[in-house]
């Protein structure tokens, strides 16, 4: 079974998402935004233990998602992520790397 990362433990009912896996917190309570190394540590070394199957649930301050989504996309190369709509979890899948796979340098990323 999957392993669902939440960013931030923030005393919600994240319940809804055990339809995607088991629960793992990668931090709890206050956390300061600015603390952008800290994260970075304390994440890897959580996601380190992380597979391409599981997930990111979408919680906590907007430094914290930016920081546990780039450990885990540079991991596995692909960003599974869990948003809350509509009272449940709703999964979004990203496989990274073939729109910005650069090979050379006189090859032009694709234009969007």
């Amino acid at each position: 079974m999957a392993t669902v990362y939440c960013i931030n433990n923030g005393g919600h009912d994240y319940s809804d998402a055990l339809r995607f896996g088991k629960i793992k917190f990668l931090s709890e309570g206050p956390v300061s935004k600015f603390a952008i190394s800290k994260m970075y540590r304390d994440f890897a070394m959580k996601l380190r233990e992380s597979a391409p199957t599981d997930y990111i649930l979408l919680s906590g301050l907007t430094t914290m998602a930016c920081v546990a989504c780039s450990c885990f996309a540079f991991l596995h190369g692909r960003l599974n992520i869990l948003i809350f709509k509509d009272n449940r979890y709703v999964e979004r899948k990203l496989m990274l790397g073939e729109l910005l796979k650069v090979t050379g340098p006189e090859d032009e990323l694709p234009k969007v």
